[in-house]
């Protein structure tokens, strides 16, 4: 099941509407991650991967690169300029 491109373009969906759900722009590198890897699957550029023995073990590995390459590139791109955390002073029921 895991050779098939619907079942990673389903779990990039589920991971993108669990980002919605609970933002924590983790799950978004996720979604990325399986989403390359279902149009790999779909234009056969992972295709002779997915048909050896041990195709499952490769692509759970190619996902788990993609997603990571997919958070950093993410995290860049979302960080905050200043890269400090927000902080409160006064609290708005004040």
């Amino acid at each position: 099941m895991l050779s098939e491109w619907w079942a990673w373009a389903l779990a990039a969906v589920v991971f993108g509407i669990l980002e919605v759900v609970a933002p924590t722009h983790i799950l978004l590198g996720f979604a990325v991650g399986a989403g390359l890897v279902s149009l790999g699957l779909a234009f056969g550029l992972l295709g002779a991967l997915a048909a050896t023995g041990s195709g499952a073990a490769w692509l759970l590995l190619v996902f788990a690169v993609l997603s990571l390459g997919a958070w950093l590139v993410l995290r860049r791109l979302f960080e905050r300029p200043d890269e400090t955390p927000r902080t409160f002073d006064r609290d708005i029921n004040d």
